[in-house]
Parts: structure tokens; sequence; C-alpha cells
């Protein structure tokens, strides 16, 4: 026992000893790496720096600043990564690793990511500048559920009330084109009386991506002399859906049944404005209320992630009888369209797109223009479309493709008949091009065959993206297109192409939660149709010059979006009858939107403000157009939607132009009440029914 205490004192000496000798070690071995991160311009909040090969690092501060410590000895590599830049490396002995100042370089975006919003409002799932999904397009203020109505927030675009057509930039309206999952739509309203305004054919639940192009498009799109406005349909459904919905004016029954990597749809409507005109006054006098029925079918297939097919077919019986100018006036439309495309990876990275697509429309009118006359109309287009696409490498992508409009048209009114045949040979080639990591070039090319004359359009758009929150970019361009059929009769199919050449200048801003957009331009028209002696000959001109200002804002109040659009457009033209070269009478020269949406509980409020200065005709100028248009949307349950909107809240008397006695052209009524009552029966969004 007496060695006890000395036993137990020589262990805690060699326990002190081995702890001593421990931590001395460890002093000896442990290195401090410090350092900044940033990117030149400001610190990195959140870098993770570590050594290569260890777990021995940390995240910089809020000042970019880093300092750990490690055991490694010798030479070492040390790593630093940060979202959207280049990773970091810096080989070094471990000891020299104090007091770093590490400037990051930012991540080059790849082709295939980049964005150039140059003129283009995109609206569903997008990552550009302005989105809008199919229930925003309902809920705007002074949509009534229109698509093309809701587009005309946007600026660049005129009010026109008496047919409610988009015009863009001073063109007409047959000058924006629309195409369905990339192929053409013949005729894409619906048709009524003259001085009523339309309504686009398709409905916003259709699409999950719009692209409404101003001007400046690419090789793709051709026989659109302003804008275009592609459209791709939603992608096959995983779950059945079935759905109603009523109001005064139209009743729609769809819904879709899904299959595994497909699905087939359906949709049917009838408008019919009898009970509406039997409450509310108006100061036409129908013979027949307006009616129309519809019926759309789709099938959707995705055999694989890359390679997908998609159908649609629809098919428009219009009727409406009008008792004007000592006439009954009875108009019966048919429009048929339908397309099939095919979108597939055919290996080495290529990827083939092909389409077909068909529209038919068939018009017939007694007492058209006097009592016992009849007027009858057949339009009919065949768009064939194949394209070839490939990304090369993260700085440059492409696309060639050809395609052939085989078009014809029939009119037959008493002893007045024409009969016009053509088709149009095109094909087009398009480069995107990453020059240095924040210079993007877009050059195209399209050539178009017309009765043997050729036409040669190039076309290309410069960005330049400095930071996330700017988009510079330049666009120059021509662009064709055909004349109307009544026009290429009269010429005896001696028309050219009319052509027009757009230069535009966009400047794009964002900030949290801002948007600025401002864009000037001009446009320069040649062959447009001019009539010398009851001969339209091919010698018009004009141009269209103007600035657009678009601002949307989230941020002024909660749940509340604010958008404001601004439209300055200076146009003059020598075309058709005009004796002179003068501002077109469907031009205003200052347009100006403001909407405000705002969220309260399970209400939803929009409300548009629209401007438009006076219109200029031979017999004078009009007064200026003003509308206040509001809606309220219900949210009663998560499958039933009350939606209300009311046009015109006011009740301004707005005149829209004068008719050839001088006397103003009105709308049928002041104002356009709307309710509706949206009803899902499986599906759990009353929104998501109908029009699949």
């Amino acid at each position: 026992m007496q060695f006890l205490p000395y036993f137990c004192g020589m262990k805690q000496k060699i326990v002190h000893a081995i702890l001593l000798f421990a931590i001395a070690c460890n002093l000896t071995a442990q290195t401090t790496i410090s350092g900044r991160v940033g990117d030149g311009k400001e610190p990195l909040a959140g870098a993770n720096v570590f050594i290569a090969g260890t777990i021995d690092g940390c995240l910089t501060d809020s000042a970019g600043c880093f300092s750990f410590t490690t055991t490694v000895t010798g030479e070492a590599t040390l790593k630093v990564t940060y979202i959207g830049y280049d990773d970091y490396q810096h080989a070094a002995p471990i000891d020299a690793m104090t007091h770093l100042d590490i400037k990051m370089r930012e991540r080059a975006t790849t082709i295939d990511e980049v964005v150039v919003t140059a003129s283009t409002y995109s609206f569903g799932k997008s990552e550009n500048f302005k989105t809008m999904d199919a229930l925003d397009v309902v809920m705007a203020g002074n949509s009534c559920g229109d698509l093309v109505a809701a587009l005309q927030i946007l600026p660049g675009t005129q009010k026109v009330g008496e047919d409610g057509k988009l015009y863009v930039r001073g063109g007409e309206s047959s000058e924006c084109q629309t195409f369905l999952n990339g192929m053409h739509v013949l005729v894409p309203y619906s048709t009524n009386t003259e001085n009523t305004a339309v309504r686009g054919r398709f409905s916003p639940f259709l699409f999950k991506g719009i692209n409404f192009s101003l001007g400046g498009y690419g090789g793709e799109y051709g026989q659109a002399l302003s804008s275009v406005l592609p459209m791709v349909t939603t992608d096959a459904a995983t779950s059945d859906k079935l759905g109603v919905s009523a109001s005064l004016v139209d009743w729609n029954i769809g819904g879709t049944k899904a299959f595994k990597n497909s699905s087939l749809s359906f949709n049917a409507a009838l408008t019919s404005m009898g009970l509406y005109d039997r409450l509310f006054t108006q100061r036409f006098h129908y013979t027949r209320p307006y009616r129309k029925l519809s019926a759309e079918a789709q099938y959707k297939k995705e055999f694989s992630a890359s390679r997908v097919l998609k159908s649609y077919v629809g098919y428009d019986l219009t009727s409406v009888g009008q008792h004007t100018d000592g006439r009954k006036l009875s108009l019966k439309e048919h429009n048929i369209y339908a397309n099939i495309t095919h979108t597939s990876a055919i290996g080495r990275g290529y990827t083939l797109f092909a389409g077909i697509a068909c529209s038919s429309v068939f018009t017939n009118i007694d007492d058209a223009r006097k009592h016992g006359d009849h007027y009858h109309n057949f339009r009919n287009e065949v768009h064939l479309k194949t394209e070839v696409r490939k990304v090369y490498t993260d700085v440059l992508k492409m696309s060639v493709g050809v395609e052939d409009y085989i078009r014809n048209s029939t009119v037959r009114y008493d002893d007045y008949r024409y009969d016009v045949d053509y088709n149009i040979l095109a094909a087009h080639a398009d480069a995107q091009w990453r020059i240095v990591p924040r210079l993007f070039l877009n050059m195209s090319g399209r050539v178009e065959m017309m009765c043997t004359n050729w036409l040669l359009m190039p076309r290309a758009t410069l960005a330049y993206l400095p930071d996330k929150r700017w988009q510079l970019s330049l666009s120059a361009g021509r662009y064709s297109q055909t004349a109307e059929d009544e026009y290429m009769a009269m010429s005896r199919n001696t028309l050219r192409q009319s052509t027009a050449g757009h230069y535009i200048l966009s400047a794009q801003y964002r900030q949290g939660a801002t948007l600025l957009r401002v864009e000037p331009y001009l446009k320069r028209y040649h062959h447009l149709p001019l009539l010398h002696d009851d001969y339209y000959q091919y010698d018009g001109h004009g141009t269209s010059r103007g600035v657009d200002v678009f601002v949307e804002n989230h941020s002024l109040i909660n749940k509340l979006t604010t958008t404001l659009s601004y439209s300055y457009n200076d146009s003059k033209r020598l075309y058709l009858d005009y004796a002179e070269a003068r501002m077109p009478e469907y031009a205003s020269r200052h347009n100006l939107r403001v909407t405000l949406k705002y969220a309260v509980g399970k209400f939803i409020v929009g409300l548009t403000e629209s401007y438009a200065s006076g219109r200029h005709f031979i017999y004078g100028t009009t007064p200026h157009y003003n509308s206040v248009d509001a809606n309220l949307t219900y949210l009663l349950s998560p499958k039933v939607i009350i939606y209300t909107s009311c046009n015109n809240i006011f009740g301004r008397k707005n005149t829209f132009g004068y008719d050839a006695g001088r006397n103003p052209i009105l709308p049928s009524r002041e104002r356009f009440i709307y309710i509706g009552v949206f009803i899902s029966l499986k599906n759990n969004k009353a929104y998501d029914i109908a029009n699949f």
C-alpha cells in the first residue's frame, strides 16, 4: 500500500505529460487560413471556402471574409465555390494562405440559358420579362376572359374598339400572325357583324406558354409584317379533369382523361347573346342573336422526355342576323383548324421538329351589301414545316428549317367572283452565339419564294447583359407578307409581297419587385398594295415610328400588382385607296393603360384604365377614347370561382370612327357586364377545368 501514493502520482504525471504533448503537437500543426472573397465589385457572402480533399473550411460572412484552421501542412489547394460563379482554386504552401484577396469570376451563361427579351413579352411558364398565367388573363380588368383583350394592356398595341383585334405599332391587324405549337393559324378570331368587337378563338386555359413579339423576331416566323403571337399548349395531363362554367352569355363543359404518358381532352361551349340582349338595351337591331358553337379536342403523347406528340382540332360555328340600312344581314361561318406536331431527339444532340396544320373557313352572308344578294367566301391553308435544332456548345446553338404555305381562296358574290391559288416556299437558318460572357448575337436569314419571286430577309439581334438587372438590345431585320386575297385577285395575281424593315432599341431594368422597359422603334414599309384605276399595284409605302414604355411593380402595397404601359406612335401610309400619305384610320398617336390587381382574402379585384388619343378620319378626328374596366373574382372554394366584370363602368360614350355618311361609329352598348361561375367536378382547381 505504501507504493500506492507513488503509483498514483506517477500515473497523474504521465497523463499530464501526454496531454501537454498532444496540445503542443496540435498547436504546432494548426494553421489559420484567412482572407476575403468578392467579385471585384462587391463581397460575396455565403461562399464555400475549403482545403481540397479535407473537411477543413467555412462560409464567408456578410463582408465576404473567412477564417478557419487546418492541420494540413506543406503544399495544398484552396477551393472556393459560389452559385453563379466559376470555381476558384489556389495552390500554394499552406502557411502562405493568410490575408488572401480572392476575386471570383461570374459564370458565363450558356447559350441555352440566355433569354433575350427584346420586343417580346412572355406569359406562362417562363423566366422572361412579364409572366401571366391563364387565371391572370381571365382576371385582367379589361379582358372578360379574352386572351386578345388581355394582351392589349401591353405597350405597342392600339385600341381599335370596332373590331377588337390586335394592332401593333402602327400595323394592320392582319400584320399580327398567330402560331399554335409552331404552326400557323389562318383565322385566329371569331367573326361578327361590322363595327362589333370580336374575340380570340382560343381560351387562355389551353396554353402553358405565350410569347407575344412586337417585332424583331427570328427567321422561324414568316408572313407577318408587324408581330407574331406564338403559343404552346399544355403538356400531357397526369390526372383526370371535368368541369363546367356558366354565365348569361356562355355555357361550357370540358374535361381530360389521363392515361400513362398521354391524355385526351375535349371542350364544348355555346355562346348566345339572346338572353343578354333581352336584359340589357343596345343600339343594334338584331334579327337573330349572336351565337357560336365551339368544340375542341386534344391528344398528347409523351413517348419519352425527348419525344413528344401533340395534336389539336377545333371547330367554330357562328351565326348572327342584323337589321341594318334597310336590309336583313344574315351571317354564318364555319371555322375549322387542326394541327399535329412531333418533336424528337435524333441523336448526337440534334432535335427534329415536324408539323402539319390545316385551316378552313367558310363564310356565307345574305344581304351583305344590298337586299337579296349573297356573299360566299372559302379560305383554306395547309402549313407544312420541319426544323432541325442543335445546341453545339455552351456558346452556340443553331436551327434550320423549311416550310410551305399552300393557300387558296374563292369568293362568289352575284356576278363578281375570283379564285386565288398560290403557295409560299420558305427556308430559314437561325444561329445564337455568345460572343463574350455578356454579349450575345442572334443572326438569322429567311428566304421565301412566291410565284417565282425570291425574297431574302436577313435579321439580327445584338444583346448585352451587363448584370442581372440590365439588358440592352438592338434588333434589325426585314419581314414580308402576302397581300390579302381580295387585293391579290384585283391585281391579277401580280402583287409582290409587302416588306417591312424593323429597327428596335430595347433597354430593360429589373430591381427587386419593379420592372421597367423602354423601346424606341422604326418600321419602314415597301410594296404595300395601292389602288390605281380599280387595279392594285405594289408601289405603296409607309413608316411607323415611336416609343413604348412598360412598368410593372409588386411592392407599392402588399398583394397589389400595378402595371403601366404607354405608347407613342407616329404612322404614315400611302396604300389601298389613299390619295396621299397619311396616318392610318386605325392608329392613335397616344395610348396609355394602367392596371391594378389586388388580392384580399378570397377576393381578387382588378381595375384597368385605358386611354387613347383621337383617330384621324377623312370626315374628322374622333374624341379621345377612355374606359375604366373592373372585375371581381371570389374564390368560393378550391373548386368554385365566381367571376364578375364590367367594361366602361362610367358609361362614357366612345366614338370609334366615322362611316361614309359621316355618322359616328359607336359600340353596340356603353357597358358590358359579365357574371360567370366556374366549377370543377373532378379536379381541385376550378380554373384548371375546362379548356383542359
